[in-house]
């Protein structure tokens, strides 16, 4: 009996201590993302279950927040240890900040030499600042003039327009027909949102941020931009609401009718022509975002965003394991119907063409011109003063010249 007690003791004791280590082994992380544009949140649930099944040990657990509420998230969490965050998603445009700051690891040592020439340049901007990798490019995005091809029909049309220019004269022929009332809707809510299209049109009319490192967006084609966007809400050829919209309300504006032409993210082009989101499914149009008349060709803001290990992770090499599986090619290629993957050779993919075809043809043109939006550490302070003095103009309570000379001496005071 003792005999027996003794083995039944050792077996427990056997099994608790296997129990253990299994637990010891097992991994959590934090994992956070953004709500809108891009992949859907169903799309980043299934890839991450994807991994998981694939890494039974390991579990992520995912966060989702808006755009707009990304950066800070970011940034509070520093310092959190195992309750913050291990992957990260952020934007181009915050590396330099969160390089600087330490927000990031340097992970350029884990990415294998023979990976760089497979990936896009543009989308290795996402990640780089001062010579290092913050992370793994995930998101390699543009914005793409959509229209409704109907509207053009209707219109007697026979093309999309090239340049900002001719933009304008489209959407006045669509407006003087009775065709819709405002015939372009943008996202200019006083956000990010609005330096990107803003963005856009800079670089179409040649402008510059910075010049010799000193603000030069009041002047030139940064200041005809502007000019540009006040005329088409003047002329009622732009929504007005566009000064509150963010990219989601541009996609059901335009997908329920009532815009001719807009300016957005890759990801609305599939769910555009999805009946069960659009009612003008099967009739969108996309094109490169337009050129200026004399000056491009075409134009297309650097949106791209990447995978990054926060700095406080404890959990470092899981993590990267996590982010290699989400930016894999094989899994980019499976969920390419709302973001084109950042891996050449996938272009040439049936599993990625099929169905949009026009997309991999804009895209193919857009991916070529990405402009970036300036990289600074004070990039967050820097767009705040733009949103704010541009948002100024477009309600009418600046102009144009004043507005941007204002905000070129409040920038010159960042540091």
């Amino acid at each position: 009996m003792r005999r027996y007690v003794r083995e039944v003791a050792v077996g427990l004791a056997v099994l608790l201590q296997s129990a253990s280590l299994a637990s010891a082994a097992d991994v959590t992380l934090n994992a956070l993302y953004m709500k809108q544009a891009a992949y859907s949140e169903d799309n980043v649930r299934a890839m991450t279950a994807d991994f998981e099944a694939a890494n039974p040990g390991t579990k992520v657990n995912l966060e989702f927040v808006p755009y707009e509420a990304l950066h800070d998230k970011i940034v509070a969490a520093q310092g959190a240890g195992s309750s913050g965050y291990d992957v990260v998603l952020f934007d181009v445009i915050w590396p330099a900040e969160f390089g600087t700051k330490g927000f990031l690891q340097d992970v350029t040592a884990r990415i294998p030499a023979d990976e760089t020439a497979k990936v896009f340049d543009g989308a290795w901007t996402t990640v780089d600042f001062d010579g290092k990798r913050w992370g793994m490019p995930w998101i390699l995005d543009t914005k793409y003039l959509f229209y409704n091809e109907d509207m053009l029909k209707q219109a007697r049309i026979a093309a999309p327009p090239k340049t900002f220019e001719e933009l304008a004269e489209q959407a006045k022929i669509i407006k003087d027909k009775g065709i819709v009332k405002f015939p372009i809707v943008w996202s200019w809510a006083q956000a990010e949102a609005l330096i990107c299209d803003y963005t856009s049109l800079v670089e179409a009319y040649q402008g510059t941020f910075f010049t010799d490192g000193k603000p030069s967006f009041d002047t030139g084609g940064s200041l005809d931009a502007v000019k540009y966007m006040k005329q088409s809400l003047d002329d009622g050829l732009t929504n007005p609401n566009s000064r509150e919209y963010l990219e989601e309300d541009v996609r059901k504006v335009f997908s329920s009718g009532e815009a001719a032409f807009a300016l957005n993210w890759t990801y609305m082009y599939n769910l555009a022509n999805d009946p069960k989101e659009s009612k003008i499914a099967g009739k969108v149009g996309i094109v490169p975002a337009p050129g200026a008349a004399g000056k491009s060709a075409g134009s297309a803001v650097n949106g791209s965003m990447g995978l990054g290990i926060a700095a406080s992770s404890q959990h470092a090499d899981d993590a990267w394991k996590y982010i290699t599986f989400m930016t894999a090619q094989a899994t980019q290629n499976k969920y390419a119907k709302l973001s084109l993957p950042i891996w050449k050779s996938s272009y040439q993919d049936p599993a990625v063409t099929a169905g949009q075809e026009k997309v991999i043809a804009a895209a193919n043109i857009s991916l070529g011109l990405m402009f970036a939006r300036p990289a600074t550490p004070s990039y967050p302070e820097l767009s705040a003063i733009l949103q704010k003095n541009i948002q100024q103009v477009l309600l009418g309570q600046a102009t144009p010249e004043d507005a941007l000379q204002a905000a070129a001496k409040a920038a010159a005071r960042l540091k």
